[in-house]
């Protein structure tokens, strides 16, 4: 972070994700909670305490539709919070009911940039396919992932639960939050903090779902 050539260390991956998810904490309280779920892949206590991954579990995204010409946006939440959806609004499949995410946010090793990794099923657990993705989420996100050479959903193997799970690849990561790390303000500000990586870097990820970080948080 100090040459500010958009890469984070895992060290500092995770100063990042505490800092992460105690500020979604702070400014999303009425939402699912982000939590660091540490890896058991290594018998020594010091790896267990530095690896791990970022957790938001059981989230029914924003739904977007058009109604009278007018794209409407229903606010994000989890199965248990129905009393902060408007359900006038809201627009479910009847037959296979709310669409549910899981979100990881993993380390990459190879890249030095966070990941986030994704599965989406329906109210009985069964997995959504990627068509059925692609109407969940904004139609300016579908068009960006079908044009973008940097962006683009694929289906991998989660490199900790080891499954196969759908991702944001990170190819192009470093060069945007490179971008990012070089604009005038956070120049100004001397550079952009390590607590800060993760919201810069949400704040650009979670538009694709239609996730949308408080300003308070940046």
């Amino acid at each position: 972070m100090e040459s500010g050539d958009g890469t984070l260390s895992a060290t500092e991956f995770r100063v990042a994700a505490c800092a992460f998810s105690e500020l979604w904490k702070t400014f999303n309280s009425s939402l699912p909670q982000w939590s660091w779920v540490p890896s058991l892949k290594r018998s020594c206590v010091h790896y267990q305490n530095m690896e791990g991954y970022l957790s938001l579990e059981n989230v029914i995204l924003p739904r977007f539709f058009v109604e009278d010409d007018v794209m409407e946006e229903v606010e994000c939440s989890s199965a248990e919070e129905d009393d902060f959806i408007d359900t006038a609004k809201l627009v479910r499949n009847q037959d296979s009911g709310a669409h549910h995410y899981n979100f990881h946010i993993v380390y990459s090793l190879s890249y030095r940039v966070p990941v986030l990794y994704f599965r989406a099923y329906c109210s009985d657990g069964q997995p959504l396919a990627l068509k059925d993705i692609e109407k969940d989420i904004p139609v300016n996100s579908v068009q960006l992932l079908t044009k973008s050479k940097w962006t683009f959903l694929t289906q991998e193997e989660h490199p900790i639960l080891h499954l196969p799970w759908y991702t944001l690849h990170p190819c192009g990561t470093v060069e945007w939050m490179r971008l990012l790390l070089g604009n005038k303000t956070c120049i100004d500000q001397g550079g952009l903090p390590i607590d800060k990586y993760l919201v810069s870097w949400f704040s650009v990820v979670g538009q694709v779902f239609g996730l949308k970080i408080p300003l308070e948080m940046v």
